[in-house]
């Protein structure tokens, strides 16, 4: 952070207001599981800050998840090269604006706090720290304008997308917080852009695309498989579904669940705790998405027949813990969308529902899927 010249210590102006700071410590997993570093975080509290004074401007766009697919399904139809990066401390690149003044962290300069004479020692920030409301819009900005200024072109339907070039020398880049893909049919061109970004940035190259935001990616000359194989299987473990008889569907057909039939739960908490990290589970199995949705609707004062319905598809999840999205090489570029009850129609997206199905609100359930030739890259199901 010296270094970086992250901040500068100073004494207090009086009247000025410090913000805490706090040491935060995690540990970072690979895709198989096992510990790939420990890392400690130094946070600001900015919970404390006061809008207005300490900061202004706090949104910062990030990936959509479909933007992501789609890149992926375009890769495996023209055998792109796909690279992964990482950017070390990416919120310390973001430059300051305002004038914030925080507390030393715990351990640094202590001594030196006491013996001044000019009032209490503080960090005058120059960089955006972790923790503050700006620090992910300043980091966003400080990184777009460099690949602006590199010749790229920023998407206007997902401004964390941005592309240069056109053929063999075509580039994309998607960036989601510190998580950068990099898609394109020349590997030279990726390693020329590597470069650029070495000078600007501090990077750990992660090599080919393998894993990003908890989805697990393989590629082959058949396609570009994505999963979540390690993240259902550390979900089964924690519930004690691991060893479970598995099941063949993810809920009943001819269930109906009612807000106001059965035991009230004790404890929603298990419930709502379950139904949450089924619904980071959809982002690979569309297969579950009805019935994860479903399954919300009873959020508020989930019942028994509700958690049973969860158990049984955590079960369903046992007997499919690799399923996932394929996104085959030798799929054409054709955008279709498809629904049970209509033809494809090319450009077009079309929707089936049923009629009046919720026994609470008599609300119809809608749904669609859209595809990239052969490739599901969008869908959703909602009452």
């Amino acid at each position: 952070m010296e270094t970086s010249n992250t901040w500068t210590v100073t004494p207090l102006p009086h009247d000025k207001h410090t913000i805490g700071c706090t040491w935060i410590y995690k540990i970072k997993f690979k895709s198989d599981g096992s510990i790939e570093r420990h890392k400690a975080h130094l946070v600001a509290k900015g919970y404390t800050q006061q809008e207005g004074l300490d900061f202004v401007e706090t949104f910062s766009p990030v990936a959509k998840l479909v933007t992501m697919k789609v890149l992926l399904a375009l890769a495996a139809s023209h055998s792109w090269h796909l690279a992964q990066l990482d950017v070390n401390n990416a919120f310390l690149n973001g430059d300051l604006f305002e004038e914030v003044y925080m507390d030393l962290p715990l351990g640094y300069l202590r001594q030196g706090e006491s013996s001044s004479s000019q009032g209490k020692l503080v960090c005058k920030l120059h960089k955006s720290i972790y923790g503050l409301k700006q620090a992910s819009q300043q980091w966003y900005s400080k990184f777009s304008q460099a690949l602006l200024k590199f010749g790229f072109l920023q998407s206007k339907s997902d401004y964390s997308l941005f592309t240069k070039g056109h053929g063999s020398s075509f580039i994309a880049l998607l960036v989601y917080v510190d998580d950068i893909i990099l898609a394109s049919p020349s590997s030279i061109t990726i390693v020329e852009l590597k470069q650029f970004l070495h000078t600007q940035f501090q990077l750990k190259d992660l090599g080919c695309l393998k894993y990003f935001l908890g989805l697990e990616i393989a590629k082959s000359k058949q396609g570009i498989m994505l999963s979540q194989r390690h993240y259902t299987l550390q979900l089964l473990e924690d519930t004690g579904y691991l060893a479970c008889k598995p099941t063949a569907i993810p809920m009943d057909p001819k269930l109906r669940l009612a807000a106001t039939e059965g035991e009230l739960l004790t404890d929603i908490t298990q419930y709502r705790r379950l139904v949450g990290k089924l619904l980071y589970l959809t982002l690979s199995r569309p297969d579950i998405t009805f019935d994860v949705h479903k399954l919300t609707q009873f959020l508020a004062q989930p019942r028994l027949p509700h958690l049973k319905a969860v158990h049984h598809l955590l079960r369903y999840l046992k007997n499919s813990l690799g399923q996932g999205l394929f996104f085959s090489s030798t799929s054409s570029l054709q955008l279709r969308a498809y629904s049970d009850a209509c033809a494809p129609v090319c450009l077009n997206a079309f929707s089936d529902a049923d009629w009046g199905s919720c026994p609470d609100s008599r609300r119809s359930t809608t749904g669609f899927c859209i595809f990239i030739g052969d490739s599901l890259v969008s869908w959703k199901a909602k009452k």
